[in-house]
């Protein structure tokens, strides 16, 4: 009697200890792309990768030309502070770069604030056009603490330094006509492979696709070896 006892106690410990494991690794995985990452959601992908991403069109927020030797596409979240730090790669990429490279910027809101956040910006855009859109891109990352940090309230101001009304922007927020969209650019992130943000595709003019998982420096490597932003799109300039 005393064994069966110590056996019918030893097995809910052993399932709980499982699923404490299980909540670790989870946690741990989140590492240095910013966001814990998504959770399943049984989309009807077969595995995800970057294969599946949406292919560019004219109606994505981009900086610089549709018709660059290289696209960048971001997977971003606005109060991912890790995204807040590849922004400014970002930017030192256009200027080195130039005309060679396409800077996309997508939605992926896992924050609780950054759903809100990335409607303003939609909201910006249909108001003034894509010059705002990236105006507005760059004021918040300006403003923003990251991880929730950024008052609400400040969104109409940060519209309004982007060039759009600010009442045409709070009936916008209001009308909630973008929600759809941020939702359905996220869940596209997701069947392109992200596990946190920022995630971040490469893809050359012959079709070929490198992944920077997360906010690697523009020409320093995080870990001796390792990869830097600038090596991988050298790399898809060459097509190597």
């Amino acid at each position: 009697m005393g064994e069966g006892k110590k056996r019918d106690y030893f097995l809910p410990v052993s399932i709980l200890i499982a699923a404490i494991l299980v909540s670790v690794s989870l946690i741990y995985s989140a590492g240095r792309d910013g966001t814990a990452g998504p959770k399943d959601t049984g989309a009807g992908v077969q595995q995800a990768g970057p294969e599946n991403m949406k292919p560019v069109t004219a109606d994505d927020h981009i900086r610089g030309s549709i018709d660059a030797e290289v696209t960048v596409v971001e997977y971003s979240d606005f109060e991912c502070p890790y995204c807040r730090e590849f922004h400014k790669t970002m930017e030192q990429v256009m200027t080195v770069y130039g005309s060679k490279v396409a800077w996309i910027y997508r939605h992926a809101a896992f924050h609780s604030k950054s759903s809100q956040e990335a409607e303003a910006s939609e909201c910006t855009a249909s108001l003034g056009g894509n010059d705002a859109f990236w105006k507005f891109n760059d004021e918040i990352f300006r403003v923003t603490p990251s991880n929730d940090g950024l008052d609400l309230s400040q969104l109409p101001q940060i519209a309004a330094v982007s060039g759009v009304d600010k009442q045409a922007f709070n009936e916008c927020m209001t009308s909630g006509k973008f929600t759809d969209k941020i939702q359905q650019e996220t869940q596209d992130a997701i069947n392109a492979g992200l596990k946190g943000t920022p995630y971040i595709i490469v893809t050359n003019q012959f079709g070929k696709q490198y992944v920077i998982p997360g906010a690697i420096p523009f020409s320093t490597p995080l870990s001796p070896g390792g990869p830097t932003t600038k090596q991988i799109i050298d790399q898809a300039l060459a097509n190597k």
